[in-house]
Formats: structure tokens, sequence, C-alpha cells
């Protein structure tokens, strides 16, 4: 395993790394990437942006929110949180075995005293009933990355300001507040790490990933000149760029939400002359391959149960939305 070391706190920065990281450096080994970002909430890949922020309250106290690649819902970033990615070859089984990519992490936090640690659900790390980590994936041409978040001492009243969740997302976890639900693992931590800033925290758990005593003996790699042109370009086209961040989304006469074990999915459609003509599908639900295709196999397709049952049976339901069924998908777009 590779490690690039990084100090910058800009989540629009960070992400271009990792996305420079996946797209064109490619080595066999994987690569472990963290970054620790200033106040921002990074949205899942195929999410509409406003209905899940607070966004008075975000432009207010200077919040970035930035899109990532990978889907997945809505998190908030702080100093006080922590967050890992490791990018390597995708081998065709990886995807989506958050169990198998998480390990490390862990395995990490339990010799560091947070014994309760686990994953749990689709993509949470948790403490008993407690979330202190959301996890997602992300694969393109062969490769393929796992992120997450830690959060050691975030400040979880900001998480509630700045996010909205859904209704049928808290009442899916059986709680009834954000509050209740999520938890910093720094109480949990030995009394030997109650004082860690959270980069020492970094510090400690990169150790403990790679099993040496000290940081010299991690294998790194250094960032060029060259890499950072290139890492400036991909901000600038992707994380800086409010198109890719909150993107343009029209009025729709159709909407259709569900939620399913693999996530939510919501489906808006213009219809006119009994066709649809506009389709955008939104959710945070971990798939490969571009949404933009099922969207585009739905438009010009007239709007009977007999016409989009055709379509439904052309798509891969697995590839783009994971575990559900032809009738699921059926049922949320009739």
């Amino acid at each position: 395993m590779i490690y690039v070391p990084n100090e910058n706190n800009d989540p629009r920065v960070n992400l271009a790394i990792e996305t420079f990281l996946l797209q064109e450096m490619k080595v066999d080994e994987p690569i472990l990437l963290f970054y620790i970002n200033e106040p921002s909430i990074i949205i899942g890949r195929n999410q509409n942006t406003i209905e899940e922020i607070n966004l008075d309250y975000v432009e207010e106290n200077n919040i970035h929110v930035v899109r990532r690649l990978s889907g997945g819902g809505a998190v908030y970033h702080d100093f006080g949180n922590l967050n890992f990615s490791f990018i390597m070859p995708d081998d065709g089984e990886s995807f989506r075995d958050f169990k198998k990519l998480t390990s490390p992490i862990i395995e990490a936090l339990h010799s560091m005293g947070v014994s309760g640690a686990e994953l749990k659900g689709r993509n949470d790390l948790v403490i008993g009933d407690k979330k202190f980590s959301g996890n997602a994936m992300y694969a393109t041409n062969g490769r393929m990355f796992a992120h997450g978040t830690i959060m050691l001492d975030s400040d979880v009243n900001e998480v509630v300001n700045a996010l909205k969740v859904r209704k049928d997302k808290i009442e899916s976890k059986g709680i009834k507040s954000i509050r209740s639900r999520v938890t910093n693992i720094k109480p949990y931590l030995d009394d030997a790490y109650q004082n860690l800033s959270t980069k020492d925290f970094r510090d400690d758990i990169l150790l403990r990933i790679f099993n040496v005593d000290s940081i010299d003996q991690v294998q790194t790699y250094e960032l060029t000149d060259e890499d950072w042109a290139r890492i400036n370009e991909i901000s600038d086209k992707y994380y800086r760029n409010w198109d890719w961040n909150f993107g343009k989304s029209p009025e729709f006469d159709k909407v259709r939400r569900e939620r399913f074990p693999i996530g939510s999915v919501e489906v808006r459609l213009n219809v006119a002359e009994g066709k649809i003509q506009e389709a955008k599908i939104f959710g945070d639900f971990f798939g490969l391959g571009e949404i933009a295709d099922v969207e585009q196999m739905l438009v010009g397709t007239r709007y009977t149960k007999e016409d989009l049952q055709e379509v439904v049976s052309r798509i891969d339901i697995q590839k783009y939305f994971g575990n559900i069924s032809a009738q699921d998908l059926l049922g949320l777009l009739y």
C-alpha cells in the first residue's frame, strides 16, 4: 500500500486529489489518502443538492457544498472529522463489499479502545446503534475507491443545522432524530488517546494500518508540481463548478419516491402528449455507471405500463441501482 500525504483542508481540492489518484495514478497496489475538510457538506453523486441542505444556513455560515463521485447520502464534514479513501484496481468483487474495505479502519479503532466499532446495515460504521462513519464507493475504467468518514470530535449540532434529513430515512432507522443516531468516537477511545487532535488521530490510524512504529517507515508518494496542476484542473472542472455541485433541476409533474434496502430512489418525470419528455433520478443508492444512461432510456417512452415495462427490461438494474427488482423499478415509475 502507498500513502499520499495531504494537509489540504479545502474539500474542492481534496476530492480532486482523490479523483486524480483514481483516474491517473494507475498503480497495482492500493493507495491510502486521508483528508480533513473545512466545514462542508459532501453530496452523493445522485442526490438533489437543494433538497439535502438547509441552504440559508449553509450560505450564512460559509459552508462548502461539494458533490462527490460516489453514491450514497449527504454528509457533514468539519475539522473534527477524519476522511479516508482506499484507491485500488477494481477486482470485480469488492464493489459494495463494505465489510472488506472498512476492516482496516475497524481493526485500528479496536486497538485504540473502540471495541464496539462495527459495520452495520448497508454502509455505516456504528457503536451500538449510533453511527460515527458513513461510507461510499465508486468504480470506473477498472479502478475504484472506497471512502468514508470518522467522526472523532465533530460538532453534531452543525450536522443537524446544515443537513435536511427526510422523515422516511429517520423512520427507516427506527429513531426519532439525527442527534440520537450519530456519535463521536472520542468518548470511546482509551485514556491515552483522549487529547489527540484530528491530525494526531490520523497519524495514529496510519501507523496501525501500515503496522509500523513511525511515519518514516510508511511507503509514501509525494504529489509533484505536475500532479498539482492536474488536480487543480480537475477541481475547476468538477468540485469548484456550480453546475456539478448543484445542477439545474426543472419542475416536474410526476414525482415518485420510495425507500428500498439499497437506499432511497426518487424519479421525476415530465410527461406531455403521453410521452416522457424529461426524466431525472435521484437517491442515495450505490450504482455503477452513469444514472444519466437510465434517464436517457426513459425519454421518449410512452407513459404506459407496457412501454415502461419494456424499457425496464433493458436496464441493467443491478449495475445502476443495486439489489432491487424490475418490478420494484416499474412500480416506482408507474
